[in-house]
This record gives structure tokens, C-alpha cells and sequence, in this order.
């Protein structure tokens, strides 16, 4: 499974790749799209979209997990937000690609086990996890493969359901008590 995770804003969103292979993670890719803050809001939301089409292309991803909408005092801020928010629905929906959503809180708790981290703790977790040897200048590419890394551990933990004990032990024949 190869995530695209993304941490959506106007003037900086950040991106990360990874591929869960067996609970096995690899970073493939790790970076921002600066906007520059004299560009108009649809010459800005141009950019995030021709890019991630490129990312999207260039890594083919099986998922698109992003961070949800956060609201704060500044009203103009969340509206910003929720226009970038809109291309990234547009991306997935044209790629065929399915997108999730993870607040902030929870993506802390997935990857520090603590809904309160810093942005410097996740940035420290996500060097050490994915072997990083610099840490990225913006904290926008680090809180992206946090979502991407929360996306997988997300699906990576959910149960399979088998319909009968037949189809169970022959899925885990190891659990299977072998008398001489």
C-alpha cells in the first residue's frame, strides 16, 4: 500500500509518501508547496494541484489520507483551508483514488500516543521512524507523514473477518496445536 498523506494550507502544504509492505515503512517522498503569499488564492490553489497530480503520478498512491479541517479564531484562515481542502477532494475524486480524514488530535495520538504532541515531538518521531537524516525545514512534511503513518497504522489494525473456523485456520495454520 503506497499513502500520500497531506497537511493542507494555502501558503504551505505539506506532503509525504509512504509504503506500509507487511508493517514495513518506507518513506518514498518527503516535501512541501511553498505559495508565494503575494499570489492570489487561485493562482495558489493552481499550484497545489498541479503538483500533487504530479506526486500522484509519479508514486501512484493506493490512498489519500489528510488532516481534517481545523477551526480557530481566524475565520478568514479556515476558509483558506477549507478552498485547499476542496482541491484535494477534487484530486482524489479525478485520480479514483479514496481519501480519509484524521483530526489533529488523533494522528498525534496514533504516531506519539500522546493527543497533545508538539510539533517538534512529531517531527522528531518522524525523522527517527523513517531514518531521516535531516530534519525538513517545515514542519508541514513531517505533519504530513504523520497522517499518512496514522492512515496506515488505521487500517493496518483492523481485525479480518472470517466467516467460519475453517477459513481461520486456513489463514493461521500456526495456531494450530499439532498432536503426535
Amino acid at each position: 500500500m503506497i499513502i500520500l498523506g497531506i497537511d493542507p494550507g494555502s501558503l504551505v502544504t505539506g506532503y509525504g509518501v509512504i509504503s506500509n509492505q507487511n508493517r514495513i515503512y518506507k518513506m518514498l517522498d518527503v516535501g512541501v508547496i511553498k505559495n508565494n503569499p503575494a499570489s492570489n488564492m487561485s493562482e495558489r490553489l493552481n499550484l497545489i494541484y498541479t503538483d500533487l497530480k504530479k506526486i500522484i503520478k509519479k508514486f501512484n498512491p493506493t490512498e489519500i489520507a489528510i488532516e481534517t479541517a481545523f477551526y480557530g479564531k481566524n475565520v478568514q484562515s479556515a476558509l483558506r483551508i477549507g478552498e485547499v481542502r476542496g482541491v484535494l477532494l477534487l484530486i482524489a475524486a479525478q485520480s479514483n483514488l479514496p481519501i480519509f480524514e484524521y483530526s489533529p488530535r488523533s494522528i498525534k495520538k496514533a504516531v506519539t500516543g500522546n493527543g497533545n504532541a508538539t510539533k517538534h515531538q512529531i517531527q522528531f518521531i518522524m525523522s527517527k521512524t523513517f531514518g531521516m537524516k535531516t530534519l525538513p525545514k517545515y514542519f508541514d512534511s513531517t505533519d504530513a507523514l504523520a497522517i499518512a503513518l496514522c492512515h496506515s497504522h488505521r487500517t493496518s489494525n483492523t481485525k479480518k473477518v472470517f466467516k467460519d473456523w475453517k477459513s481461520y485456520i486456513q489463514e493461521h495454520p500456526e495456531k494450530i496445536l499439532k498432536r503426535n
